[in-house]
């Protein structure tokens, strides 16, 4: 998402527009809406994350019990335009957002942990409140078989069903722009489509905007931007082979580890699936009839070696403990898997994968924000993603008639440093979006803006 990717929608006016909860999830989302100067309103019973939440973000938040009918009239919920109900308790969030809409709020969104919930055709949540419901664990199993299908990136997003892709990966020694500047990569490679919109690189904080005189360094995390045709051969460019995946082992029976194993037998992958409780372990048998169950502690070096871990292209980590996920990544990378997947519970894990040399660390919660957010947005922007590592965005805007970016060509247009154009969809077709192309009204573009720049670049396309 997956990496995320999601149908995004621009504000023009200000929203208001209740949290309940003030976790890992609620957090994110208030800290995403404080860009977008949004009128936000957090409520939890916790009064040191809301204090937290007071010192690093523009927003009000409200002590107490989200379910209170008396706490939301107090803080006007009959005139807010959306209440997000993202608490870790399924039961209260549908309270909360059933409460919420009866007493006038214009559109609720209920975290769940119940994926039969989302995909059933009995019930219709609408009528008793609940406009949207939103999974984390379901969208982080279809985050992991995303990246598992573009293997040799640690970070992918589709737009437009993959008519350009965002393509993110660690450059090792044998890629062949190492050293190059930017404008010497596109010289040498002038037969290949791609535009490098970002660079993530050790002991620098800031994500860097690249210029054509940017050097790509050894361990950089490169985020590239191609069209479909060109995908094939962007893997000679970052020394990366195209990895078939076939064999995979996944650590932990949670309901990430369950649904992405469901996931991957569907598309005909070997699945080994490793649970260190006995009962748990065989419920999932049942369950998954196509996957391969063991008892066992995937701790336990020689246990993986007896299941031949080193005959595995992918290992996928998602037991309740981050620090054994992590852990086991790593061995499971000293025996020569070539792929590994492991999830994180705290937030500020995501940004050393690259560093400690996991391919990617996933984090629900962060999946779960950035989903959620999607629906907070009305207008020109067509998507948004979140990438891994980063704290930026990548957007997908819809040109509209007679915008300030169709005035002039590309490179005249007075675009902030912190942004850059990662190519331009036409009539269903990928155009490079070099200095000389000139936008047009229904053309979609992929822009990649860090945060400051945002407001920016929208006025551009107003």
């Amino acid at each position: 998402m997956h990496s995320i990717f999601a149908s995004y929608h621009f504000l023009i006016s200000t929203m208001k527009i209740i949290i309940a909860g003030a976790g890992d999830v609620g957090f994110h989302l208030a800290k995403l809406l404080s860009y977008e100067s949004q009128d936000t309103y957090v409520i939890d019973f916790d009064g040191e994350k809301l204090n937290y939440i007071n010192n690093h973000l523009d927003v009000i938040t409200k002590k107490g019990d989200a379910t209170s009918i008396k706490l939301l009239k107090e803080i006007g919920i009959g005139s807010a335009d959306l209440l997000l109900a993202v608490t870790e308790s399924q039961n209260t969030n549908f309270t909360i957002a059933v409460v919420g809409k009866a007493l006038g709020v214009k559109k609720t969104i209920a975290r769940i942990n119940n994926p039969e919930f989302v995909k059933n055709d009995s019930i219709n949540f609408k009528n008793y409140g609940v406009d949207f419901m939103i999974s984390p664990e379901a969208l982080a199993a279809e985050e992991i078989k995303l990246l598992l299908n573009q293997s040799s990136f640690n970070d992918t997003v589709a737009f437009e069903n993959g008519v350009f892709n965002i393509m993110g990966t660690t450059l090792g020694y044998k890629s062949p722009i190492l050293d190059l500047t930017v404008k010497e990569a596109k010289e040498k490679f002038s037969l290949v489509d791609f535009i490098t919109i970002a660079i993530k690189r050790e002991g620098i904080a800031q994500t860097i905007i690249p210029r054509g005189d940017t050097t790509y360094k050894m361990n950089d995390q490169v985020y590239f931007s191609v069209p479909n045709y060109s995908i094939s051969k962007l893997y000679p460019i970052v020394g990366k082979e195209q990895i078939d995946i076939k064999n995979v082992m996944i650590l932990g029976g949670s309901s990430i580890g369950r649904k992405t194993a469901r996931s991957l037998c569907k598309d005909n992958f070997n699945v080994k699936l490793i649970e260190r409780k006995k009962e748990k372990a065989l419920n999932l048998a049942e369950d998954l009839m196509d996957t391969l169950l063991i008892h066992g502690d995937g701790r336990n070096i020689e246990l993986l070696e007896e299941e031949s871990i080193r005959e595995m292209d992918a290992f996928i980590a998602v037991t309740g403990d981050s620090e054994t996920n992590i852990m086991s990544c790593l061995v499971a990378k000293s025996k020569g898997v070539k792929k590994t997947v492991a999830l994180v519970e705290n937030m500020d894990y995501i940004n050393i994968s690259q560093t400690i040399g996991i391919d990617t660390l996933i984090n629900k919660k962060l999946i779960a924000a950035s989903n959620i957010f999607r629906h907070i947005r009305k207008g020109e922007i067509l998507a948004l993603a979140n990438l891994h590592n980063i704290d930026a965005e990548v957007f997908e805007f819809e040109v509209q008639e007679n915008a300030k970016v169709t005035h002039k060509p590309i490179k005249e247009l007075r675009f902030p440093r912190e942004a850059v154009f990662g190519g331009v969809i036409r009539d269903g077709k990928p155009h490079m979006s070099f200095g000389n192309f000139q936008l047009q009204s229904g053309d979609k573009a992929i822009v990649f803006c860090l945060p400051e720049a945002i407001s920016v670049v929208e006025e551009l396309f107003n």
